[in-house]
């Protein structure tokens, strides 16, 4: 079985060299179920994202985790500066997936 947590760490951290970085396998709350793999939350906080918009902040994420994006279902991103996250403090929590049926 491939595995797709460390492979989004690792690339997030040598990419944005975080000052956090929260990757949740959340596919037990989803139709695939926890063994899948198929859905992921990441919380990341980096310098990297200063003066971005969040559509450029996603972009450069996407681009650094193409290769796993094909082998999951969905990814959820939460992206912040340090000052965004000192005033925000957590991402919200992920909603439960409507459908799928689990191929990935």
């Amino acid at each position: 079985m491939s595995q797709i947590k460390p492979m989004i760490e690792n690339a997030l951290k040598s990419a944005f060299r975080p000052k956090l970085l929260d990757v949740k396998d959340e596919s037990y709350m989803h139709a695939a179920g926890a063994d899948a793999q198929s859905h992921f939350k990441v919380t990341i906080v980096s310098d990297e994202f200063e003066g971005k918009r969040l559509i450029q902040r996603h972009r450069s994420v996407n681009r650094v985790l193409a290769e796993v994006l094909g082998q999951i279902h969905a990814l959820a991103l939460h992206t912040y500066t340090e000052k965004e996250w000192q005033a925000q403090g957590q991402a919200p929590d992920s909603p439960h997936c409507m459908g799928g049926g689990g191929s990935v």
